[in-house]
C-alpha cells in the first residue's frame, strides 16, 4: 500500500504548558488520517469512522473501511490530547467528538473490534525482508546483514514499544518506515532476525563491524534470559535483569514476565517478591498485563494473601484479571470466595470469557454445587471440550457418576468431539459405579478414536476393570499396553488387592522387581493392604524392611498403612510401637491404631487411646467414632457404646451416616437388645440401607429371635431381591429352631425368586 505523511507533528509530552501546542502538560497523540484521493485535502474526523492502533500512541484514520487496501492512499496526521488516566474515564478526546479508551475496549464503539480484521488483512502482504526464491545461501547471508544494517541503522526510526506492550504477542519495537516488528525474545521474529542472532555471542557481533552501537541491548540479552529462566536460574535471570535497569536500559515487559512464569514453575517465592521490588521500583506495577502475572505467580507459590494485594491495587481490571485472582482462590480452597468474587466481577459490568467459565464451574463442582454448575453451563453461550470436561468432572467427583455418562451422551448428540480427558473423566465415574458395560462401550469408543495407547487412558482403563471386578480383562489389557508405568502397575495391584486376590498383587509385585520397574509409595501402601487382607504377617514384614530402605516410613499415609497391617494380621503390640514412633501423627493414625485394638477385641485399650487422642488436641472424624463404636461392640461397653453416639453429633460435629448406624445395631445385637435394636433402626432420620438390616438379621440369627429375624429378613430382601445371603441366615434360624415347614417356604420363595445357591443350614 503506497501511502505518503502529508504533516508530522511532534508529541507535546514534555512539561510545556498549554501556549506549547496547547495540549496541556498531559502529553499528545499522533493521528494520521487516511485519504483515498491525493489531490484533496483530509476531511474533518468524522464521527464514525475507523481507527488503527499502532505504537507507541499512533493512530491511523482512514476515511472509509476500503482505503486501508487502496493503492492511491495517504496519510495525514494531526495531534489529540492524552487525558491523565482515571478510572471510568477515556484517555483521548478526539475534536471533542468521540472518546476512546487505550485499556479498556467495554467503553470503546463497537466499531472498534472490527480492528484485528484489518491488522489481519495487512499482515498477509509480502514483507519487505523477503528473501526471493531460488536464492542461494551466500546471497541470504548479504540479505540478512543488508536487512539488519537497515534496521539498525538508525535508532530514530524505530517505534519502541516494550513498556506498553499488553501480551508477549505485541512486538517490542517496530521499524516506522518499513513497517516490520521485532521481538526481543526471538520468539516471533522473521527467520533473518533468528540467523542473525546466531550469528551473535552475546553483547558483542563477531564480524566487528560496529553496529553493536546501535542494537538495543536488551534485544540481545532476550534470548539468554529466557535461557536461565527456562533452566531454572532465577537468581542469575536477576541479576541480568538488575543490571539492565541499572544500565539506563529499558527492559521489555516480557522479560519480566518470563521471570515472573520461572518462579511460577520453581514457586520461588522469594525471587519472585525480589522481582516485584524491581518492578515496583520500575515504575511498572500499573501495567495491567504484568499485575495480572504477577498474581498467577502469587498463587502458584501459595501466597493468596500477596496475590490479593496485587489483584486490588491495580488501577484496573480486565477479564484476565479476574480470570487471575478467582483461579488463585479456587486452586487454594477458597471456593466460596472464588464464587464470590466471579459475582463482583459481573457486578462491574465485565462480561466473563469461555476460560474463566471453565474456572468458575470446576469452583462449583469442587464445593458440591453441581447444580448450580449445571445451571452456569447450560447458560454459557460458547462450550467447548474444556467446558464439557469441567462438567463432567463435577459430577464425576460428587459421585454422580450417572449423572457423568447423561452429560456424555448430551455432548455427542451436540457432536461436540471428546478427548483423552473426556474418557478418562467417564471411565472414573464408570468404576465408581461398577459399570461395567458402559465401561465397555467407552472402551470400544476408545479403540475408534485412537486413545488407548495413551498411558493414562490405558491406566484408567485398567483401574476400572479392576473396581468392577474384572481383573482378568483388567490384566490382559495390562500385559498388551506398549508403555507402562509405575502408575500402571500400581493400578493392577490395586485391583488385585480390592478384589481379595492378595497373593496375585504380591506375585505382580515380584514381576514389577524383576522388570526394573521402581515402585513408589502407592505401590507399597497397596500391598500392604494385600498383605493386611491375607493375613501375610511375614511378606509384610518384608515390605515393612523394604520401605525403610527407601526411606518412606516418614510419609505418614505409609506409616498409617503399616499400623494397619500389623494390627490385622493380630500384631498389635508391633503396630502401637510403629505408632508410637511416627514422627508424625494425623487423625487416620489414630482411627487406624484404634480399630487395631477393637478388631482384635482390646475395647479397653481402644477407648483408652481414643482419651488420649482428645487430651493431645487430635479432632476425632467420622471414621475415629467407626473405630471407638466398633471397639464396644467388640467388647461388649453398651453405655459407653450409648455415650459416644451422642457426642458425636452434640460435642464434635460428626453427622452419623449408616455405617454408624449399623455400629450401633451390631452393638445392641451382640448385647442381646435385639429389641432396642429394632426400635433403634425404627427411629433411624435416614433411610436404613440393607447393610443395617442385614446386621439386625445376623443378631437374630446369633439369639434365635425367629420374629425379629423374618421382619428383617422382609426389609433386606425388599432393598436386595436377589441376594442369598439373608434366605441363608434366616433358613439357619428356623433350623435351629426346628421350624420345618417355614424352612421349606424360605426355600420356595428362593426358588420363586431366582435367587441362586441354596442356603448352607448351620448344622450345629
Amino acid at each position: 500500500m503506497a501511502m505518503t505523511t502529508r504533516t508530522m507533528l511532534t508529541g507535546g509530552g514534555g512539561g510545556g504548558g498549554e501556549e506549547e501546542g496547547g495540549l496541556g502538560r498531559h502529553g499528545s497523540l499522533f493521528f494520521l488520517f487516511l485519504s483515498a484521493d491525493r489531490s484533496s485535502p483530509p476531511p474533518p474526523p468524522p464521527h464514525r469512522s475507523l481507527l488503527l492502533f499502532c505504537p507507541p500512541r499512533l493512530i491511523i484514520r482512514p476515511t472509509n473501511e476500503n482505503a486501508l487496501s487502496s493503492p492511491s492512499a495517504s496519510l495525514t496526521c494531526t495531534t489529540a490530547a492524552l487525558l491523565p488516566p482515571s478510572r471510568g474515564r477515556p484517555r483521548m478526546d478526539v475534536t471533542r467528538k468521540e472518546a476512546l479508551w487505550i485499556n479498556n475496549n467495554r467503553f470503546n464503539p463497537h466499531w472498534v473490534a472490527r480492528l484485528p480484521l484489518m491488522l489481519q488483512f495487512q499482515q498477509r502482504k509480502p514483507s519487505a525482508f523477503s528473501t526471493p526464491r531460488g536464492s542461494g545461501h551466500a546471497h541470504r547471508l548479504v540479505r540478512m546483514e543488508q536487512l539488519w544494517q537497515e534496521f539498525f541503522l538508525d535508532p530514530s526510526q524505530w517505534w519502541d514499544t516494550r513498556l506498553t506492550k499488553k501480551s508477549p504477542r505485541h512486538p517490542d519495537f517496530k521499524h516506522k518506515r518499513l513497517l516490520e516488528s521485532l521481538w526481543v525474545d526471538s520468539w516471533l521474529n522473521p527467520s533473518w532476525v533468528k540467523e542473525k542472532m546466531a550469528s551473535m555471542t552475546l553483547g558483542h557481533i563477531q564480524s566487528g563491524d560496529g553496529l553493536r552501537s546501535r542494537v538495543p541491548d536488551s534485544f540481545c540479552n532476550g534470548d539468554k534470559l529466557s535461557k536461565l529462566c527456562e533452566e531454572g536460574r532465577l537468581k542469575e535471570a536477576l541479576h541480568m535483569l538488575e543490571l539492565m535497569v541499572q544500565q539506563t536500559t529499558s527492559p521489555p515487559i516480557h522479560a519480566y514476565v518470563c521471570i515472573l512464569k520461572g518462579c511460577s514453575r520453581r514457586k520461588a517465592l522469594a525471587e519472585g517478591k525480589q522481582l516485584h521490588a524491581l518492578i515496583v521500583q520500575s515504575v511498572l506495577d500499573s501495567n495491567i498485563f504484568l499485575a495480572n502475572t504477577l498474581v498467577h505467580m502469587y498463587s502458584k507459590c501459595g501466597s493468596l494473601l500477596d496475590a490479593h494485594k496485587v489483584f486490588s491495587n491495580m488501577p484496573q481490571h480486565n477479564v484476565y484479571s479476574w480470570t487471575a485472582i478467582i483461579s488463585a482462590y479456587a486452586d487454594s480452597g477458597e471456593v466460596e470466595e472464588a464464587i464470590d468474587l466471579f459475582q463482583k466481577m459481573q457486578d462491574t459490568g465485565l462480561a466473563p470469557d469461555k476460560v474463566l467459565f471453565v474456572v468458575v464451574l470446576k469452583a462449583y463442582a469442587k464445593c458440591g454445587c453441581t447444580e448450580d454448575a449445571r445451571e452456569l453451563f447450560d447458560n454459557m453461550s460458547e462450550r467447548d471440550v474444556v467446558s464439557w470436561n469441567a462438567m463432567i468432572a463435577g459430577y464425576a467427583q460428587n459421585g454422580l457418576g450417572k449423572e457423568a455418562l447423561a452429560l456424555y451422551e448430551q455432548m455427542k448428540q451436540e457432536a461436540v468431539q471428546p478427548d483423552n480427558v473426556t474418557f478418562v473423566l467417564l471411565l472414573k465415574a464408570c468404576a465408581s459405579l461398577a459399570a461395567l458395560e458402559q465401561g465397555k462401550q467407552l472402551h470400544s469408543e476408545i479403540i475408534k478414536r485412537g486413545f488407548q495407547s495413551d498411558v493414562v487412558v490405558g491406566n484408567t482403563l485398567v483401574h476400572m476393570y479392576a473396581k468392577c471386578g474384572c481383573t482378568e480383562h483388567g490384566r490382559e489389557l495390562f500385559d498388551n499396553m506398549s508403555e507402562r508405568d509405575v502408575v500402571s502397575w500400581n493400578a493392577m495391584i490395586g485391583g488385585y488387592a480390592q478384589n481379595g486376590l492378595g497373593k496375585d498383587a504380591l506375585a505382580l509385585y515380584d514381576q514389577m522387581k524383576q522388570e526394573g520397574m521402581q515402585s513408589n509409595n502407592v505401590t507399597f501402601i497397596l500391598l500392604l493392604q494385600a498383605c493386611a487382607s491375607l493375613a501375610a504377617l511375614e511378606q509384610g514384614k518384608q515390605l515393612h524392611s523394604e520401605i525403610i530402605k527407601r526411606g518412606f516410613q516418614s510419609k505418614v499415609i505409609v506409616g498409617n498403612t503399616l499400623v494397619d497391617m500389623y494390627a490385622k494380621c493380630g500384631c498389635t503390640e508391633d503396630a502401637r510401637e510403629l505408632f508410637d514412633n511416627m514422627s508424625e501423627r494425623d487423625v487416620v493414625s489414630w482411627s487406624a491404631m484404634i480399630a487395631g485394638y477393637a478388631q482384635n477385641g482390646l475395647g479397653k485399650e481402644a477407648l483408652a487411646l481414643y482419651e488420649q487422642m482428645q487430651r493431645e488436641g487430635t479432632k476425632p472424624n467420622e471414621v475415629t467414632f467407626i473405630s471407638v463404636l466398633s471397639a464396644c461392640a467388640h467388647s461388649g461397653l453398651v453405655d459407653q457404646g450409648c455415650y459416644f453416639f451422642d457426642s458425636m453429633c452434640k460435642n464434635h460435629g460428626v453427622t452419623p451416616t449408616k455405617e454408624h448406624y449399623a455400629c450401633m445395631v451390631d452393638l445392641l445385637g451382640r448385647a442381646g437388645c435385639l429389641a432396642d435394636a429394632e426400635l433403634f433402626i425404627n427411629k433411624m432420620p435416614i433411610q436404613p440401607n440393607s447393610v443395617v438390616w442385614m446386621t439386625l438379621l445376623g443378631a437374630a440369627r446369633n439369639h434365635g429371635h425367629a420374629e425379629i429375624g423374618r421382619r428383617a429378613f422382609d426389609r433386606v430382601v425388599k432393598l436386595e431381591p436377589k441376594n442369598a445371603a439373608p434366605y441363608v441366615l434366616l433358613s439357619n434360624i428356623y433350623a435351629a429352631a426346628g421350624k420345618k415347614d417355614e424352612l421349606a417356604k424360605i426355600r420356595n420363595q428362593m426358588k420363586e425368586a431366582g435367587v441362586k445357591g441354596m442356603p448352607q443350614l448351620d448344622r450345629s
